[in-house]
C-alpha cells in the first residue's frame, strides 16, 4: 500500500488549482486499490473539503504519515517535510535564481523530488501540464483586451465564471472583427489557443494564403519554427537542426508582423533562439500588430514588448514602441500586451480535472509497475540528499556559483 497525500496550497498569491478532483481519486483507488489518499485541509482549493469527505476521504491537517505528497506550485520552505516523495512544478531546471534556497532545502531535508514539468516520455516530450488551459484562457483574454481596447464588447474575466463551457458560452456573445491573427507554436498550448479560434469559427489559411489575405473576415494562421526562422546562409533547415543550434538561424517573423493584427505566442523559446521581433522592428512603419497575447511570457527576450508579467488581477498593458515604455493599454498608438503567467489559475476545476487525467494515465501505473516505462526515474530530480545524474547541470546553481535568469 503507498499513502498519496494531496498537499495544500500555500504560495501566495493563491492557486485554487489541485493534482486530483474528489472524482477522480474515487476512479482512481478504484483502478488503483493498492494506492491510498488523504486529503490535507485547503480553505482555497476549488474543491471543497466536504466534497473529499462525501467522496469518501479522510480530510486532515497532519499529512506526515503519508509517503507521497501532490501538489502544483512550489512547496514554501517551513511546510517541506523531510525524508518524503514530492511532486510540484518547482520552476528550478532552469536555474530560477527565486527558487534556489528551495532547492537546497530539499537536497538538505533528504527529500525526493519529481518535478512535474519533467514527467516526459523516452523522447523527452512532456506528459502532463496546464499547457491547454493557459492556451484557452490566453486567448479568451486577447479576445477581451481587443473588445476593452476598441470599444467593441465587454468580455467578463474568466475567474468570474464557473467553467470552461461558460467561457466559450461567453465568446459566443461577441462579434469577432475582422482581423489577421497569428498563432505560433505547436503543442498543448498552441493546441488550446485554436480550440478557442475554432469555436469562434475562425477560418484557418495557410501561410501563404494569409499573408496575402486582406479580406473583411476574420482569419487565423498556425505557424511553427520553420516559417517564422530561416536557415542564415539560405539553404533549407531542419525543425531538428533548428532546435540543436539555433544559432544558425534568423528570425524571419517580420514577414508576419507586416500583416497579422493579433499575435498569439504558444511557442517554446529556447536558449540562443532568434527573438521574434525587436524593439527597433516594432518602430518600423510596416508593423502592423497592436494585439498581443503572451502566454509563452518569456521577458526582455523574444517579443520585445512584454516587458513585464502582467496579473490576473490586471491582465493588459500598453507598449509604446516609440519610448519602448508601458503605457495605458487604451492609447491609441500602444500595442495590447497581455502576459498573465498564470493563466490556467483562472480556470481552477477544469484545469485540475485536465491535469488529474494526465497524472492518472502516466504517472499514477508507475507506482505499480516497477516504473517500467521509466517515467518516475527520468523525472526524479534529487535523492539521498543529492542531485541525481540526470540534473546534476544543477550542481553549481545549488552551490550559488552561477548567475541565473530570475524569469527563465
Amino acid at each position: 500500500m503507498i499513502k498519496f497525500a494531496l498537499i495544500k496550497e500555500e504560495k501566495t498569491p493563491p492557486d485554487r488549482r489541485v493534482v486530483f478532483s474528489p472524482n477522480k481519486l474515487k476512479e482512481l483507488v478504484k483502478k488503483f486499490p493498492e494506492a491510498s489518499f488523504k486529503v490535507q485541509s485547503s480553505d482555497i482549493r476549488i474543491f471543497t473539503d466536504q466534497e473529499y469527505q462525501d467522496a469518501g476521504f479522510e480530510v486532515a491537517e497532519d499529512i506526515s504519515d503519508c509517503d507521497v505528497l501532490l501538489g502544483v506550485k512550489e512547496v514554501p520552505l517551513p511546510a517541506l517535510i523531510p525524508n518524503k516523495k514530492y511532486f510540484f512544478f518547482s520552476h528550478t531546471i532552469k536555474k530560477q535564481a527565486y527558487n534556489r534556497d528551495l532547492l537546497r532545502e530539499i537536497l538538505n531535508n533528504n527529500i525526493e523530488l519529481y518535478d512535474h514539468e519533467v514527467i516526459v516520455n523516452h523522447k523527452n516530450h512532456r506528459l502532463i501540464g496546464f499547457g491547454r488551459y493557459a492556451g484557452l484562457v490566453g486567448t479568451y483574454n486577447g479576445f477581451r483586451g481587443i473588445g476593452l481596447k476598441e470599444n467593441l464588447y465587454n468580455l467578463p474575466k474568466v475567474e468570474s465564471l464557473p467553467d470552461l463551457d461558460a467561457m466559450l458560452a461567453e465568446l459566443d456573445k461577441i462579434k469577432v472583427p475582422p482581423i489577421k491573427i497569428l498563432l505560433t507554436g505547436a503543442g498543448k498550448v498552441a493546441r488550446g489557443a485554436k480550440e478557442v479560434l475554432d469555436h469562434l469559427n475562425i477560418k484557418r489559411l495557410d501561410v501563404d494564403e494569409f499573408l496575402q489575405f486582406e479580406g473583411k473576415k476574420p482569419v487565423y494562421c498556425n505557424i511553427d519554427v520553420l516559417d517564422y526562422n530561416r536557415r542564415k546562409d539560405g539553404s533549407t533547415g531542419s525543425q531538428v537542426e533548428f532546435f540543436k543550434n539555433p544559432s544558425r538561424y534568423e528570425s524571419y517573423f517580420m514577414r508576419f508582423a507586416k500583416s497579422s493584427d493579433f499575435f498569439i505566442s504558444g511557442h517554446f523559446y529556447g536558449d540562443g533562439a532568434p527573438v521574434f521581433f525587436t524593439a527597433e522592428d516594432a518602430k518600423s512603419k510596416d508593423f502592423r500588430i497592436k494585439y498581443i497575447a503572451d502566454i509563452s511570457c518569456d521577458i526582455n527576450e523574444p517579443i520585445a514588448s512584454t516587458i513585464r508579467p502582467s496579473t490576473i488581477a490586471e491582465p493588459f498593458y500598453g507598449y509604446d514602441p516609440e519610448s519602448e515604455g508601458e503605457v495605458d493599454f487604451r492609447e491609441k498608438d500602444s500595442i495590447l500586451v497581455m502576459a498573465v503567467d498564470n493563466l490556467p489559475c483562472e480556470l481552477p476545476k477544469d484545469a485540475s480535472e485536465g491535469f488529474g487525467e494526465m497524472f492518472m494515465e502516466h504517472v499514477i501505473p508507475a507506482f505499480f509497475n516497477n516504473d517500467k516505462g521509466g517515467v518516475l526515474e527520468r523525472a526524479k530530480m534529487t535523492q539521498s540528499g543529492k542531485l541525481t545524474s540526470r540534473f546534476s547541470y544543477l550542481q553549481d546553481f545549488v552551490d550559488g556559483d552561477l548567475k541565473s535568469n530570475e524569469y527563465a
